[in-house]
Order: C-alpha cells, then structure tokens, then sequence
C-alpha cells in the first residue's frame, strides 16, 4: 500500500498531469489533499490501473479528499508555452484553487528527494526560478514548500490519486470532443500518436485540437497544414 503523506503533521497535497505525450487534446493536471492517515489499497499510480478502476476510484477520491481541483490547459496555450510550460500552469492553477491552502506539496518528478525548493528536472515546478503563471504566483508559491519524487505517483497516496484525476477527467475530456471528430478516434487513442491516429491525420489533416508544435506525422511523411 502506498504512504498516506510525505510530510508528517502538515497539510500535504499531490499533483500529477497527463496528457502530456499526446498530439491532440489538453494537458490535464490534478491536485489533491487527502486526510493525513488516508488509506486505500486500490489507489495507485493510474498507468497500472485499467480504466474501470479508474473510473471506480475516482468517486471515492473525491468524496474522501480534503479537497481536490482539476486544470485543463488547451493545446493553442501548450503551442504557445511549450508543453513543459503547460504542464507546469496547470498543477500550479491546480493547487492555487485548493482550500484550503496546502501547507506541504509533493509532485512527481525526476529529482531526489529535497525539503526545501529545487528546480525539477522533470516538471520545474515551484521554484523561485521557474516561471510563475499569474500575478500573485511569487507570493503563493514561495510560501509553501515542496519536493518532487521520483515515481512518487507509486510512493505517496496524494500523488497517485491526483493521476487518477488528471487521467479520468482527461479521458471524458477526450471523449467528448470525439464526437465533434470520430475519424481520428479520440475516445480509443484520447490523443496519443497512434497508428490509426497518425493515419487519419494523414487523410483528414489536423483539428483545432492537435498541438501544431508537435510532430504530428513521421518525418517521411509531408502534411499541408
């Protein structure tokens, strides 16, 4: 079973995205507070999970969280910011919107364990050098302190149910614009480059959802935009 906190006796949130490897569709990020001895031998990171646990677990996350908050971010804005960028506005909107106010955060990155801020490799998340996405953004996030975790999705409790979260709400996300376009069978693929995808790119062009600084096609294949 999974750590129910990271930081004993404080307010910890988690927060994780998904979406971030697709070629259409938002990134999608979520933050979570749960109470501080929180168990759940289902949760985990949401990759190891099919969608119908998925599905199962999101009601009881969001009924059992202190509170929890969920961002999309569009892909005209993650062509504009780059997608590390985008990632990074979307887990910091996440845990602005937050009440209460988490006192401790934890994200999942590629960076060892530190208990003040860092810079993380991986997501770059809060630090007094990453950007800030909004006016008040020094004066929030320079206040609560944080560390990123490698595969902290598969350690802590928080960060594995803001996965769920982020991927749940995504994969609706993702199902609904595939009735606006049902050649490129978004509610299969939910965006990721695969084959069929890549194909009906190839004979229908691409959407006001398809990431334009992405590459959409391999490389020996030309595509007028």
């Amino acid at each position: 079973m999974l750590s129910p906190y990271f930081f004993l006796n404080s307010l910890e949130c988690g927060t994780d995205e998904a979406g971030r490897g697709c070629i259409a569709g938002p990134v999608t990020a979520a933050a979570v507070t749960l109470p501080a001895h929180f168990t759940n031998k289902f949760i985990k990171d949401s990759k190891l999970l099919n969608e119908k646990s998925r599905i199962a677990l999101r009601p009881i996350i969001e009924e059992q969280a202190i509170c929890f908050s969920i961002t999309h971010i569009d892909p005209l804005e993650i062509d504009a910011i780059n997608i590390l960028n985008a990632s990074i506005k979307a887990m910091q909107e996440c845990i602005k919107k937050l009440k209460p106010r988490p006192k401790y955060i934890i994200v999942d990155g590629n960076s060892s364990i530190n208990h003040s801020p860092i810079l993380c490799p991986t997501t770059g998340i809060i630090t007094n050098t990453v950007k800030k996405f909004s006016e008040d953004g020094d004066n929030f996030f320079n206040k609560i302190p944080f560390s990123c975790i490698v595969k902290g999705d598969s350690k802590y409790m928080s960060i594995a149910a803001a996965s769920i979260l982020a991927k749940t709400y995504r994969d609706d996300y993702m199902d609904k614009i595939h009735l606006e376009f049902p050649m490129y069978n978004w509610r299969k693929n939910k965006g990721y480059p695969t084959k069929e995808h890549r194909e009906a790119i190839k004979k229908y062009g691409v959407t006001k959802y398809h990431r334009m600084s992405f590459r959409l096609l391999p490389e020996q294949l030309e595509l007028d935009f």
